[in-house]
């Protein structure tokens, strides 16, 4: 494999690659080189092709010194030799997003996870670099991507996206360029060398939760609430919104008090389907304390009462928090009316998923260890725990300090 180099109106070089699969139209004999993708049927007559090696030259131009060129050609020549080099290719962003590979990962990911790719790429990916070569994406091409989220408001809510939200669309282009670089369509993900904001940084928003009194008012309040179970489960537990809509009574033991985690209701777009958790930590058993299990176990009572008047066909799913008609509740229903008990009750306003960080706040301030709190939450690890309650650890940080003073002062 070796390569020439000219003078005309810049320096270019020719490097030779050898034989190289191809498919051939023998009608109108166009060449298509299959580095970029086999395809069926001839694009300009639609004939049949038929596959074939050739030897095969690429041209490599706009160099403005023979040392330049030079130096790229030792380039191309070293990665040919050691098994490294990428064939050009003119494949946009758009279509290798689109057409390459959202299709060959559908399969392998859950449907939700599929459906936010596919939201960060129509959305975000494919305006900002849907007509840019793949092979010539860059990281400064997106680092510009990101501070242009960041800063630019969006015409839906005019605002700009969270950082949190930032950094799970570089989540996404990460992974397909790190696909791109294990089918050989490109030498390096330019995504490694980009800079989407921190972790840190995405995890300083405002937690705003209740405290005991607004709890008990609250409480107080919806005593006489159909979704009465439904809050004091979500208050007692930490659990979140969907692992308590895809709660089941076969995964509940109410006798022992401990419900299992073992499926979720969740959103696909605005449909609701039942999952499953996305960790292995997320497949936990629950300890429930005894008002709660009392209070679960009435309302078994009343769905076994209101089940021998009418057979229950429209729960065949077996979940434990319905409507007053037996039917399940879609998720973004139970955040409404979460709202407007919260304003009948007279308690400030916050989100039904902040009844969860009100449980964890309210646990670690009460001393109990932050490993125990993490399983209780189904966090992937305790890290997660400490990053998000911080604000909870100097006060326990302040009552360790002083028990163990108290040990060791001398009487």
């Amino acid at each position: 494999m070796r390569g020439s180099i000219k003078k005309r109106a810049t320096w270019e070089f020719t490097v030779d690659l050898g034989p190289q699969p191809l498919q051939r139209c023998p009608a109108c004999k166009k060449r298509y080189w299959t580095s970029a993708g086999r395809i069926k049927r001839c694009p300009k007559c639609a004939g049949p092709l038929e596959d074939r090696l050739e030897r095969r030259q690429e041209h490599y131009t706009g160099f403005r010194t023979k040392r330049e060129a030079e130096a790229e050609l030792a380039k191309v020549v070293g990665a040919l030799a050691s098994g490294t080099f990428i064939n050009p290719s003119k494949l946009y962003v758009d279509e290798y997003l689109r057409k390459e590979w959202l299709p060959a990962i559908r399969a392998t990911i859950r449907p939700t996870t599929f459906l936010s790719y596919q939201g960060h790429v129509e959305h975000h990916l494919i305006p900002e670099f849907g007509r840019i070569p793949l092979q010539q994406l860059t990281p400064a091409h997106i680092n510009v991507f990101y501070q242009k989220l960041l800063t630019e408001k969006r015409r839906r809510g005019n605002r700009e996206l969270a950082p949190g939200t930032v950094r799970r669309i570089h989540a996404t282009l990460h992974r397909a360029l790190k696909d791109a670089v294990r089918w050989n369509k490109i030498a390096r993900n330019p995504a490694d060398a980009a800079d989407p904001p921190r972790a840190a940084t995405c995890s300083e928003a405002e937690i705003n939760v209740w405290s005991i009194a607004e709890l008990q008012r609250f409480l107080t309040s919806e005593r006489e609430s159909h979704l009465y179970p439904l809050w004091l489960t979500l208050i007692t537990t930490g659990m979140r919104r969907g692992e308590a809509l895809g709660l089941r009574w076969q995964d509940t033991d109410l006798e022992a008090r401990r419900i299992a985690i073992r499926q979720t209701r969740v959103l696909h777009g605005y449909q609701p389907l039942l999952s499953t958790p996305k960790t292995r930590r997320g497949r936990r058993l629950v300890a429930l304390d005894p008002a709660t299990a009392a209070c679960l176990a009435g309302l078994r009572e009343r769905a076994k009462g209101k089940g021998a008047k009418k057979k229950d066909q429209e729960n065949d799913e077996d979940l434990v928090f319905t409507d007053e008609n037996g039917r399940p509740i879609h998720p973004e229903r139970v955040s409404t009316l979460f709202a407007r008990a919260a304003k009948r009750a007279g308690v400030p306003r916050i989100r039904l998923h902040d009844l969860r960080h009100t449980y964890a706040t309210l646990a670690l301030s009460a001393g109990i260890h932050p490993k125990v709190v993490s399983e209780r939450l189904g966090h992937a690890n305790i890290g997660i725990t400490l990053d998000t309650y911080s604000h909870c650890l100097p006060a326990l940080s302040e009552e360790a300090a002083c028990r163990v003073a108290a040990l060791v002062m001398p009487a």
